[in-house]
């Protein structure tokens, strides 16, 4: 019998809801503060992370009220963590990211207010006089770059560059030159489609205002006195000696310059995955110190004295560094030649006091530095893909059973080239994962195979070209390197060979929309998460990066896109896409393919059965992927159609797209894309489905390399009231 007294069931409980929370609250941050104990050793390397916060907020928000109140954010996070309790990890991991975040902002806000050229206000035509700044070699497109500065000129930026094909390059033209000609300058394109390259930014920090193209006559009135500069003369000298396909890889390996490469291979060994050993980068640093390293501590130790007495390795690391630095210089200095060098300089100043430098520290070290000094670099893909590819690398090593399985034993030859091969494998598949998503948002396609093409393009250009190449130009010295640079041609065909057998496949690539950038961040976060913890909490983040990656492989695909200019269109069909113009050029339809995750051949539109078209007008009929059917009506000439048949046109038709400005009556059931549209938007994307339109330019947007005219709001109807 249950002797508890009736009224005790209706007496309040000793431990109340706000008591449970407490207790909740207080065991979580325990549990946190121990968490973060044990991953003590790993914080540090979050420290570049929460620069980079800050240095991305600043290019994804669109304004300085917005940029304010992320660093107004920023601060106010690191308030909260100051009230937390004092000693613990937590409440200085909130206080450091908070302060690192609202500097990045400030940082690369800073250096685009103090650094970089706005850009023309609009296309003109003009004659320039100009002072050469530096010119530079397209083989590959026959014709020369230049950079130039004009003369006399208010109403142009300070820093033009401009194009002039090779048969129309006059005698003299060098750094320091004056010349005369007649030119149409541009301000710097925007991306052609959302998610495209941004040249306009990239050519902000630069210090480019306009770009053009020289036409004839090309007068120099003043003469170049100054020597080509050795990169220079380096470059035109690889060219003399090697012939062929060759000659433009030959070329970039030692100066880093890629101009002289034909565009089918290029292509090719972006396809393939191999397009990182065109790039002055890691690889090649480290490979060039890494030799000057061994010669120097094998000539030393021939002397018995200096094996004794002297700090060998010390010495080595000093010529190795100072190898290094000479090569960064002569290959340009670009970004991520600097960064390679500044990485290998930490390396060497670990080994030269005899510790373990190759850590995911020297990486964070690195990665700080950098964007310290080149905050813009974060939003490209060259400094997100090397150091991505980077810290893979790294963390693998660390991990304890790589380690076990990678490390020296005393077996057999066969078992111990077994072992390195699988290492290398499975160093790649490791780095082609993580560089998956960076490519798919970038370039809207990612190498399959890259990691089998590497297993034998790496090996054969660190240990055959490159020492080829380089005593090639050392027996130049005494005329005595020609049978090298025959090795040297040899060896890179069979790159080449290698290049354009693997980006054959059918595999090679996969293809993806445009990934929007809430997906890409997700990724990183995820990516970030697996990499620079320890714990096995790490693997939590591959949660967030499946989930990222399936999400752009099952994205919904645009059905229309619209370039900037209104000129060119392209619409999926069941079939596959059709674009409007079928004289399109290849940069066109190949920036329509990115855009859209489509490979394949393009037929007109006024060829498909759906379509009528006539000289000045085509008329399509397109189902979307639920089933509803669309019109469509764009222009095709600059014909002036009776207002008549164009007003019934234009009210029979969802959606019309025209490169130039239609009259205010012609009405459409939902979207009129326009030239005062575009002026605004830039190139177009649109999902009928969901009726989603994505522009170039975003509402708003204050960086100081946007330019847009300002024009009166075109109002457009909700899809949903289309019939």
């Amino acid at each position: 019998m249950n002797s508890t007294p009736p009224s005790m069931a209706f007496e309040p409980r000793q431990t109340s809801l706000g008591g449970r929370a407490a207790s909740f609250v207080s065991r979580s941050f325990a549990a946190i503060e121990a968490w973060l104990e044990l991953e003590r050793e790993q914080l540090a390397l979050w420290v570049p992370v929460g620069l980079a916060t800050g240095i991305a907020a600043w290019f994804l928000l669109p304004d300085a009220a917005q940029w304010l109140a992320f660093c107004c954010g920023a601060l106010a996070t690191a308030c909260l963590g100051a009230m937390l309790p004092l000693g613990g990890r937590l409440r200085r991991l909130l206080v450091a990211g908070g302060l690192l975040a609202a500097m990045g902002c400030l940082l690369v806000w800073g250096k685009a207010t103090l650094v970089g050229e706005a850009p023309l206000s609009r296309a003109t035509f003009t004659q320039v006089t100009a002072e050469v700044v530096s010119v530079r070699p397209v083989p590959a497109q026959a014709m020369v770059r230049a950079m130039l500065r004009p003369i006399d000129a208010p109403n142009l930026p300070s820093v033009v560059r401009v194009n002039i094909a090779s048969p129309d390059v006059p005698e003299g033209l060098g750094k320091g030159a004056v010349v005369r000609f007649r030119t149409r300058l541009m301000p710097p394109a925007p991306p052609a489609m959302p998610g495209g390259y941004d040249f306009a930014a990239s050519a902000y920090f630069q210090g480019i205002g306009a770009t053009g193209k020289a036409l004839r006559p090309i007068e120099v009135l003043r003469a170049s006195t100054q020597a080509p500069p050795l990169r220079a003369r380096l470059f035109a000298h690889i060219l003399h000696h090697v012939d062929g396909p060759a000659e433009g890889i030959a070329a970039a390996l030692a100066t880093g310059d890629q101009g002289a490469i034909a565009e089918e291979d290029a292509e090719a060994m972006r396809r393939s995955g191999l397009a990182h050993l065109l790039a002055i980068s890691g690889l090649h640093v480290t490979a060039l110190i890494g030799a000057v390293i061994f010669l120097l501590m094998r000539v030393m130790a021939l002397s018995r004295r200096a094996a004794l007495d002297w700090p060998l390795m010390l010495i080595a690391a000093t010529g190795g560094a100072l190898i290094g630095i000479g090569y960064t210089w002569l290959t340009g200095a670009q970004v991520p030649t600097v960064r390679s060098c500044i990485a290998a300089l930490l390396v060497l100043g670990g080994l030269a006091m005899g510790r373990d430098a190759i850590t995911l520290r020297l990486v964070a070290s690195g990665a700080l530095l950098v964007l310290c000094l080149w905050p813009e670099t974060l939003v490209g893909p060259s400094f997100q893909m090397s150091f991505a590819a980077v810290t893979a690398i790294v963390a693998l090593a660390e991990h304890r059973r790589f380690r076990a399985f990678a490390a020296s034993r005393d077996e057999g030859r066969m078992r111990k080239i077994a072992r390195g091969l699988a290492v290398t494998l499975a160093t790649g598949v490791v780095v082609e994962l993580v560089l998956m998503p960076i490519a798919l948002f970038h370039f809207h396609k990612a190498g399959m195979l890259g990691a089998f093409a590497n297993l034998l393009a790496i090996p054969l250009t660190t240990f055959v070209v490159m020492p080829l190449e380089a005593m090639a130009l050392l027996l130049d010295t005494v005329g005595l390197g020609a049978p090298l640079w025959w090795l040297t041609e040899q060896a890179l065909n069979l790159l080449l060979a290698i290049a354009h057998g693997v980006a054959a496949s059918p595999m090679a690539t996969l293809l993806a929309p445009t990934m929007s950038h809430a997906l890409f961040a997700m990724v990183v976060i995820g990516l970030l998460w697996c990499l620079l913890w320890r714990s096995r909490l790490r693997w939590l983040g591959l949660i967030s990066v499946v989930s990222g990656v399936v999400s752009v492989l099952l994205a919904a695909p645009p059905d229309i896109l619209v370039t900037g200019d209104g000129r060119h269109v392209a619409v999926r069909m069941e079939q596959g896409m059709a674009i409007l113009r079928d004289r399109a050029g290849d940069y066109v339809r190949d920036t329509f393919s990115e855009s859209a995750g489509y490979e394949g051949v393009m037929p007109a539109i006024a060829t498909l059965p759906t379509a009528r078209c006539s000289t000045d007008l085509c008329a399509l009929r397109l189902t979307d992927r639920g089933g509803r059917a669309w019109r469509l009506l764009f222009t095709r000439s600059d014909v002036l159609i009776g207002r008549q048949a164009f007003a019934r046109d234009c009210a029979a038709a969802d959606i019309i797209i025209s490169d130039r400005g239609l009259p205010r009556w012609c009405h459409p059931r939902w979207l009129k894309v326009d030239r005062r549209l575009l002026a605004r938007t830039g190139g177009l994307s649109i999902t009928l489905i969901n009726g989603e339109v994505h522009t170039v330019h975003r509402p708003g947007d204050a960086h100081p390399w946007i330019f847009r005219p300002q024009r009166r709001t075109q109002r457009t109807t909700s899809p949903q009231s289309a019939p």
